[in-house]
């Protein structure tokens, strides 16, 4: 169930400096960690880590969009929550798509840097999302930045949890079964996104005189 659709849309942030900080930090955060992520899941091997590197990176694309929206209408921070809707999907999609091509040719991943690297991973996404809880309810701009950031948190104990499987089983199966749970994750929030930035635009359309269905 989509936040707030039926709310009255609140102004822009314009005079907000705290949240532009924030979003300023949850950049960098960001960006670094898709670096040291992309790095160790190409190392290890790890199908899930590649799949939370890419939700970093996306994360990066939708704090650096909300910086540049912060201050404009509903309408255009709508159409920016779209964008970065269809970004979220396209990521779960190649995700879930890497994963049906790996589990004809994937090899066991290297569990131990898959657990400590999640780890690390958990600290900074927890910390993003503490200094965003604050503003997880609002337009679909906001619910976006919100949404991605439970996302990976809860993708990094999942990935964890993998990392702990792989040891167990012996088998890339932990791994790819993350991964797909991350991707849905991505896929579940670029819905809920796009639909309500879907009402927020049509919430904007001006109203033509005699109404939408007119006619004698």
């Amino acid at each position: 169930m989509v936040a707030c659709q039926h709310c009255a849309p609140p102004e822009p942030d314009r005079a907000n400096s705290r949240f532009r900080r924030i979003l300023w930090l949850a950049l960098a955060i960001n960006g670094s960690m898709f670096l040291v992520e992309v790095i160790v899941s190409w190392v290890s091997g790890s199908l899930a880590l590649q799949a939370d590197a890419l939700d970093f990176l996306g994360d990066s694309f939708n704090y650096a969009i909300s910086l540049l929206v912060v201050g404009m209408g509903l309408r255009a921070r709508a159409s920016a929550a779209l964008f970065k809707g269809a970004t979220m999907a396209a990521f779960g999609a190649w995700i879930l798509g890497t994963a049906s091509y790996r589990v004809f040719t994937g090899a066991v991943p290297e569990p131990a840097l898959m657990g400590a690297t999640a780890a690390l991973a958990l600290l900074a996404n927890v910390a993003v999302a503490a200094l965003l809880f604050r503003y997880r309810d609002g337009d679909s701009n906001r619910r976006s930045i919100w949404l991605c950031s439970r996302n990976d948190a809860v993708g990094n104990i999942a990935v964890m949890l993998a990392a702990a499987g792989v040891v167990t089983t012996a088998s890339q199966w932990p791994d790819l079964l993350v991964a797909g749970i991350i991707a849905s994750l991505n896929l579940s929030a670029a819905l809920q996104v796009s639909r309500q930035a879907f009402v927020e635009l049509e919430s904007t359309e001006p109203h033509r005189p005699g109404g939408a269905h007119g006619g004698d």
